[in-house]
């Protein structure tokens, strides 16, 4: 039971070691945590009567790295003799003016990157310490480095997340509609048409460049509004009018498709100019992304949806055996409308946090995002027979997809391959799924 219900957890642990160990390398630490630490170590070493230059290049990271090393240093007592953010020219102008004005600088602090460049060459200090007395015993220090795997960085895995919230977003409602035993091939589409709907709103109704944060949501709350709908027509074919969720959801996709381009009038983009429109994907909550705050919230939502109400247990009904569903007194009509609508509704959520993420709306968003997300499904143990899954494995199974996609990336692999592969999951993921049916549920009986 144990690998049955959490075999895709040790998956992906097994992923995580096993790219981790493929990735180990030389970390040079450039935050203000590293910053600090040099400081600290530079007084360990030299001692308090030290004049140090700061040294770095002029970008807001490194700004926040120098300034650590400042207050640090001066907490400890040391004498800082001056900050120099720029580049190899700009240092070296500064040393020869230093050394001009016989100002003693015994250690020039900065981080790797910085500590390549040519003026801190052995050459060029010997040189300098020729000309100028004042900088014969200039020593060149930086925060040491370590050996860690990439792929472990708290940048990477903020990275992971962040970039697959939108396949984990609409894997949800997908997650709802596989267990009823459809499909719901039109997301990536919705999810464009979602993005450009939120453009054309701002630009032609909401006032464009002049348009308040509050339009933009109203905007955004519209574009989610017409993707529910686009579900619930979905639902209405599938039930009422007895279509096949594949035809009814391949229909829906190309007509959303096709929409969006209309709507872009044929562009590749249609530019958001509102300043605040990159609010809801820039923002973070105690230094996370909110897109990955709104992703986990969700989760937990429809965890505690599909755990704890009626409407939960009807869903599982439904996939399990319709008729019998039917029979028990479920609604099986308005539970699949309500589905498709949710799995829409999910659908256009990844479209604006699409739309808010490039200020534009993209008619080629969500380009093949259906095969992610349905593997993303498939390979969380949800069943494409209907009546399993869960919530929780949804999540692993994202995060597994992630997980591959960012150690294929960093071995540099195409596109087209990654397909091959997220592809060859869904086959594996199935035929474990049917081997699980009929090997493990007899033996239980037994």
């Amino acid at each position: 039971m144990l690998i049955a219900d959490y075999g895709m957890v040790f998956v992906l642990l097994f992923l995580c070691a096993l790219i981790s160990v493929l990735t180990i390398s030389d970390i040079h630490p450039e935050d203000p945590r590293s910053g600090r630490r040099l400081a600290g170590l530079m007084v360990k070493k030299y001692g308090k009567d030290i004049n140090v230059l700061v040294v770095a290049r002029d970008i807001d990271a490194d700004r926040k790295f120098t300034e650590a090393i400042q207050e640090e240093l001066t907490r400890l007592g040391a004498h800082v003799v001056g900050t120099e953010l720029g580049d190899p020219y700009s240092v070296r102008q500064r040393l020869e003016k230093m050394g001009a004005e016989s100002v003693q600088v015994d250690l020039v602090a900065t981080h790797n990157f910085s500590s390549k460049w040519k003026i801190f060459s052995g050459e060029m200090l010997k040189k300098l310490g020729s000309n100028h007395p004042v900088l014969e015993k200039l020593k060149v220090v930086r925060p040491p480095s370590y050996r860690w795997p990439t792929f472990l960085t708290r940048q990477n895995l903020i990275s992971i997340l962040n970039q697959n919230a939108p396949i984990a977003i609409m894997a949800i409602g997908m997650t709802l509609v596989i267990i009823t035993a459809g499909i719901d091939l039109s997301v990536g589409s919705l999810m464009a048409l979602a993005a450009v709907v939120s453009a054309v709103c701002v630009q032609e109704f909401l006032g464009a460049a002049q348009a308040s944060g509050l339009s933009v949501m109203l905007a955004f709350f519209i574009a989610m509004v017409v993707c529910a709908l686009s579900g619930v027509f979905a639902g209405v074919m599938i039930t009422v009018f007895k279509m096949p969720p594949f035809v009814a959801t391949l229909g829906l996709m190309m007509v959303a498709r096709g929409a969006s381009y209309i709507l872009a009038g044929g562009a590749d983009a249609l530019k958001i100019e509102a300043v605040s429109v990159g609010a809801l994907y820039s923002t973070s909550i105690l230094g996370i992304p909110s897109q990955i705050v709104i992703m986990v919230a969700l989760f937990i939502l429809a965890h505690l949806v599909m755990s704890h109400t009626s409407f939960g247990r009807y869903v599982y009904a439904v996939g399990g055996n319709e008729t019998a569903a039917r029979l028990s007194g479920v609604p099986v009509v308005a539970v699949i409308i309500a589905v498709y609508a949710i799995c829409g509704l999910s659908a256009g959520l990844a479209g604006v946090l699409d739309a808010s993420h490039f200020g534009t709306g993209r008619p080629k968003a969500g380009e093949f995002y259906e095969l992610q997300v349905i593997a993303a499904v498939v390979v969380g143990g949800t069943s494409l027979m209907g009546g399993e899954g869960k919530m929780f494995g949804t999540f692993v199974g994202a995060l597994i997809l992630g997980v591959i996609q960012n150690g294929l990336n960093m071995a540099g692999v195409d596109s087209y391959r990654q397909m091959v592969i997220y592809g060859g999951l869904i086959l594996v993921a199935v035929l474990i799924d049917q081997l699980k049916k009929k090997v493990i549920k007899p033996a239980a009986a037994v």
